[in-house]
Formats: structure tokens, sequence, C-alpha cells
């Protein structure tokens, strides 16, 4: 399939996965209730729509799609399938800095928990670029990511041990275990705005993505700054990864599934592969989280179990299929 044909049919896929996720809910509504909600927001039906599941679902399509490309990036500069958000450590570190804000009781105030997430995803962004700019082998930066990532999932698991309450405790379990739930317009634009940073600065570095699948010595032959698009990739994957964390806290398995979903229609192109993968994160998890809005539990299940209770055997069917395909 070519990419243009693919986009489309995976941009409407989410349009209508969108639209379905806004009008099924726990609260069923008769085709009347719909229509005032869509003519009167203010209603009580509208109310629902429009201030309770249309800002949730299109937070779950903004952190799946940040996701997703901050999966494709990374795999595509470290060449390396098995690199999602986690690999480098901006993922935890962003949690790290949403614990510590909500251990110190900044959970109350607007956008704090949000700023220390983005916080903790800037200094983990700021060390990988410097480490990638003196260190060009893609094995070394995902050794410093992964010990980046162990070093930072200490400091929580600490940041836990010195929590002054049992509910300061659930706060920073349930946003290790990530979540929409009860997200609002300002999420959605938190989201909307990482989203399109990275984006660019992706959409920029792209060149490098491609060059590299031949080769680091063969790249730089070809008269591109090599480096400089490593940087950004390396930055945009942080920022989209940094923004998902922020608004939903740590998911698992989108970053990771999400390119390997598209990768074979694009024909293992890494340049090409960016915008499907995109859109397929954003189709993961808005399905993902009406998935756990409709499981009929007295406790609504967390958006990262239900991930990995999905994409766990998602790629390992992945994986078998290109074993296969290793063998012949």
């Amino acid at each position: 399939m070519k990419t243009p044909g693919l986009n489309v049919g995976l941009a409407a896929g989410l349009v209508a996965a969108i639209v379905a996720a806004i009008m099924l809910g726990e609260v069923p509504l008769a085709v009347a209730q719909y229509l005032q909600g869509l003519g009167d927001p203010g209603s009580p039906a509208g109310q629902i729509l429009w201030e309770i599941r249309a800002p949730r679902v299109l937070a779950a399509a903004v952190v799946g799609a940040c996701l997703g490309l901050s999966g494709a990036l990374l795999q595509g500069l470290l060449r390396n399938p098995l690199a999602d958000p986690g690999v480098l450590g901006v993922s935890a570190t962003a949690a790290l800095g949403a614990s510590v804000a909500i251990v110190a009781g900044l959970a109350v105030t607007p956008g704090a928990v949000e700023l220390a997430a983005l916080a903790g995803a800037g200094l983990a962004a700021g060390a990988l670029v410097l480490f990638s700019a003196r260190f060009q082998e893609p094995e070394a930066l995902i050794l410093f990511g992964v010990s980046l990532s162990a070093f930072a999932g200490a400091l929580t698991a600490l940041v836990f041990n010195f929590s002054p309450s049992p509910i300061a405790t659930a706060e920073v379990l349930g946003w290790m275990l990530g979540s929409v739930e009860n997200r609002a317009w300002s999420d959605v634009l938190w989201g909307v705005v990482g989203l399109t940073v990275a984006t660019a600065v992706g959409l920029w570095s792209r060149r490098g993505l491609l060059a590299l699948t031949l080769g680091e010595e063969t790249a730089v032959t070809l008269g591109l700054p090599i480096r400089s698009l490593k940087i950004g990739a390396v930055l945009a994957a942080a920022i989209a990864s940094g923004a998902a964390v922020a608004i939903a806290g740590v998911v698992g398995f989108v970053g990771l599934a999400a390119p390997h979903l598209v990768r074979a229609a694009v024909r293992e192109d890494p340049a090409r592969l960016l915008a499907p993968s995109t859109l397929a994160g954003a189709l993961m998890l808005v399905g993902a989280d009406l998935i756990a809005r409709l499981l009929p539990t007295d406790v609504e299940v967390k958006l990262g179990v239900i991930t990995a209770l999905i994409g766990a055997p998602l790629f390992g069917l992945i994986a078998w299929r290109a074993a296969r395909s290793w063998r012949t």
C-alpha cells in the first residue's frame, strides 16, 4: 500500500474511533439526548459528551500519537525494532518529575504536575542530546538510556518510600499505571502543543533516519548534517514522549507496537514511517481507552494495564511472524 493511501485509511479509522468513543460510555444516551447534546453543549447530555467524553477521547488520541511518533523516531534512529520511548529513559524521568510534584502536594495546582513531568522529560532530553553529540554509536545511546531509566526508576521508588501519606502514594501509583480519566480540554492543548513541536522537529530530522539505514559511515558521505539530524530525532522523541507522560502518565507498548503495525506497508522506510505510526498509535490508544471505559468492573482498569494486556500478545505475534520470515 502506498503511504498516502495508508495515511488516509488510518486517519479515517481514527476519526471513526473517536466518534464511537464519544458516543459510547457508561451512561447510555437515547437518540434524542444525543441530538440535544450536539445542539446544546450546556444540557446534561451535552456536558457528558463535550466536557467528559470528548476531552478524554482526544487526550487519548494525542497521547497515542505522541507515543507512536516517538517510537518510530527511536526505532529509525537506533536501527533497533525493539526501541520505544521507555528505552532512552525519557518516560521514566518524566514520571519521576510528576511523582515528585504529587508527593510535594502540588497536584492541587492546575498544570503543576504536567509541568513537572515536562521538566523531567526536558532534563532527560538535554542529557541525551549532550551524550549523542559526544558519542555517535547507537549502542552507546541505548546503554545510556537504559541507565538513565534505571536511575529515574530508583529515584521514583525512593519517592514512594518518603511519601507523606497513603493518598499521595496512591496518586503516584495511578500515574505510573497511566490513565486519561477526568482529563480536560487544557490537557488536550498541552498534548497538541507537544505533538506539534515534536512533529516539526521529527519531520526535519527524517532525512537522517533514511540515510542511517545505509550505515553511519555511508550516511556521512551523503553530505547531510547527520549529527544535527540525529540530535533532532532524539529531541523530537523526547518532546513527544514527555508530552504523553505529562498528560496520561506511563503508558507502555504503544510506542513499541505502533511502528510495527505499519512498517511493512512503508517497506521498512523509517522516514515514511513517522506519519502512519503516529496515526496508528492514536488509533490504538483511543481503542484501548474505550475498552477500559466499557469493561464491567467496579473500578476502572488503568489505561497502561489495557495496553500491556493487548500490546504484549500483539507484539509476541509480530515477533513470531518476523521469526518465520527470517527463517525463509
